[in-house]
């Protein structure tokens, strides 16, 4: 009942605050991570919002037993294939950039750093 749902909330919590502190590293593996704790993290979510099982969110007349509304499964599944979808070429980019460069840091834009450089001076 509601001590799972404090459960799955405070899970995703934690999945979504790990998820962004790897995404802020400079290696594109620990990124790539982080991006997958994050949709797992957002799978939570949906999850969790459905409710209890067999407890529908609308209940007409004249229906009996437990119904349990699917949309939620649906949109986790669908969540699933994208996240897969998206690793996998997070994935081919990483390796490529690995090939060319010999390592997986993300390196400064020295670009950004001198527009920075240009605003603090005004």
């Amino acid at each position: 009942g509601a001590t799972m749902s404090w459960v799955i909330a405070l899970t995703a919590g934690v999945l979504f605050a790990a998820g962004v502190y790897l995404i802020l590293e400079k290696l594109l593996s620990r990124i790539i991570v982080g991006l997958g704790l994050i949709a797992h993290a957002a799978n939570l979510v949906l999850l969790g919002s459905g409710g209890r099982p067999a407890a529908p969110p609308i209940v007409e007349e004249g229906s009996t037993g437990p119904f349990s509304d699917p949309l939620e499964q649906a949109l986790v599944l669908t969540a699933i294939v994208i996240t897969f979808g998206i690793t996998a070429f997070l994935l081919a980019l990483a390796f490529r950039f690995w090939t060319d460069q010999g390592s997986d840091e993300v390196e400064d834009d020295i670009e950004d750093r001198r527009i920075a450089l240009k605003r603090d001076r005004q």
